[in-house]
């Protein structure tokens, strides 16, 4: 029997079915404190989501030479909370579930989109304050402008099919994915970030967070964008970033939002996670969602019952199905 922490929330169902197996599953959210002891070290398995920061100290405090942890796993997509050399240094495996939130968060960015254009979050606002703005809230529509995509993964593909329907061109920056896949898709792959921006008057982010792209939209890449569409209207420049806090660079987003180059600026993600008294939150053409692009039912649902089979294999002593599966490395 084995002993699993499930620290950042799960579905119940899931619990459940690996209650069914014999295993005994503990739900409990511990304290960065509580982890540098070595709580986990009680624990064969951990499951978390982005609230859980597995850090060096984190893994190292949880093993030793007689218990500890075997497996992590990250209920989502990103592992950027969990230091993954160290893990496997500790001989941990490490397994996420790319798949199981990919349409919530595709339909989560073109959300944001669609209300960043159409002044959705501005005139709710106004409405509530009383104030009936229907001439100054005239929006722009998404068909006849170009879309940036960076990042040109699962989510990013799905967003471009339906902009793609709504009548826009797809751009997308990602060195990682073949070419064929973008052509078959209709969307232009470019070689550098610089060019998208250039191009794009709507950018959404679709990347890891990496040293690499951390503050990847800084402000000389907003400061590219051209504010005119190719249909020759004045949309102005809209940014979306449902990836991961730290890809866009907040303070410069907001100068950018002061100055108006930037018309809007819609994140799921903060650099700073609880975002509290962001400054952002202050100007009008800025809306936000607290890191809830996979929080549907659906989501959970499936990410439960994926996060599930790869516990209950790995207990089954199969280990190297799981690598080899989801290619990962012990």
């Amino acid at each position: 029997m084995g002993r699993v922490a499930v620290t950042d929330g799960m579905d119940e169902k899931a619990i459940e079915m690996i209650t069914e197996q014999g295993h005994e599953v503990i739900v409990k959210h511990y304290t960065e404190k509580e982890l540098l002891s070595g709580i986990l070290v009680n624990f064969d398995a951990v499951v978390v989501r982005s609230a859980t920061k597995l850090t060096r100290e984190v893994i190292e405090a949880s093993v030793n030479d007689v218990h500890g942890l075997k497996f992590i796993g990250r209920a989502g997509v990103g592992v950027d909370n969990i230091d993954i050399d160290t893990a496997t240094k500790n001989n941990i495996v490490v397994c996420n579930t790319p798949r199981s939130s990919t349409k919530s968060v595709v339909e989560m960015t073109i959300a944001h989109l669609l209300a960043s254009c159409r002044n959705i979050t501005t005139a709710d606002r106004k409405l509530r304050n009383s104030v009936w703005a229907k001439k100054e809230l005239v929006g722009t529509e998404l068909s006849g402008k170009s879309l940036g995509l960076i990042g040109y993964g699962r989510i990013a593909q799905g967003v471009g099919n339906i902009a793609k329907a709504f009548g826009m061109d797809l751009h997308a920056y990602d060195p990682y994915v073949p070419k064929e896949i973008a052509k078959k898709n209709k969307c232009r792959l470019h070689n550098d970030v610089d060019s998208i921006f250039r191009m794009c008057t709507h950018v959404s982010i679709h990347c890891n967070l990496t040293e690499e792209t951390y503050h990847l939209v800084n402000s000389s890449r907003i400061n590219l964008m051209p504010g005119v569409g190719d249909d020759g209207i004045n949309c102005g420049n809209h940014l979306i970033n449902c990836a991961r806090g730290g890809i866009v660079d907040e303070e410069a987003a907001l100068v950018a939002l002061e100055s108006g180059q930037l018309s809007s600026l819609a994140l799921d993600v903060f650099e700073k996670e609880p975002a509290i008294d962001n400054p952002l939150f202050n100007h009008e053409n800025f809306h936000g969602t607290p890191h809830i692009g996979a929080a549907t039912k659906e989501a959970q649902a499936r990410i439960g019952v994926e996060m599930t089979s790869l516990i209950i294999d790995f207990f089954a002593k199969k280990e190297n199905d799981i690598c080899e599966k989801y290619k990962i490395q012990k």
